[in-house]
């Protein structure tokens, strides 16, 4: 466990999030750069708060290096990726197209980067700037945190994009 913190600890916040995102089938993988491109377009001047964790990697946009300033983020795991508003409960929702049912976060899933550009989501994606407690600045350019890496995760790739049992096993 010392070495990975070694490793990972010397490698720049863009070869690190590049490393996380290779753990993902390549469909995913690629789903996840288009639309991580597209929301750095959509908020260019947000913190990159990035989390892999157990369950989901994630990239949350801030308006500041406090994760309670996030706007939206990407949420990926090896099915798929979401687009969540940590505070989507209290976002007009005329069109009924947040999914989830906990008290503060809803979820949008994404088949392409060009879902964001829909009305629809677009509405809500300004809805949650404009109810975000600290706006995002207006000129000075956000940059990437990596927050957290767990050493345990739940698997990135989809069963059938994995090697058999018996490919895995040590030959000694």
């Amino acid at each position: 466990m010392k070495r990975y913190k070694e490793a990972t600890a010397i490698q720049s916040p863009a070869k690190q999030l590049e490393g996380f995102i290779a753990k993902f089938d390549p469909p995913v993988a690629k789903l996840i750069r288009s639309i991580r491109a597209a929301l750095r377009r959509r908020f260019p001047t947000a913190f990159e708060l990035v989390y892999d964790n157990y369950n989901f990697f994630v990239i949350g946009y801030c308006s500041t290096e406090r994760p309670t300033d996030c706007i939206v983020s990407l949420a990926a795991q090896a099915k798929g990726v979401s687009l969540c508003f940590i505070h989507g409960a209290t976002l007009p929702d005329p069109d009924g197209i947040l999914e989830g049912i906990g008290q503060q976060t809803r979820f949008i899933r994404l088949a392409s980067a060009a879902r964001l550009s829909d009305p629809n989501v677009e509405g809500l994606i300004r809805a949650a700037i404009a109810q975000a407690k600290t706006p995002l600045a207006k000129t000075i350019l956000g940059h990437t945190i990596i927050r957290s890496i767990s050493a345990k995760q739940r698997p990135r790739r989809t069963r059938n994009n994995t090697k058999p049992k018996a490919a895995r096993q040590k030959v000694w």
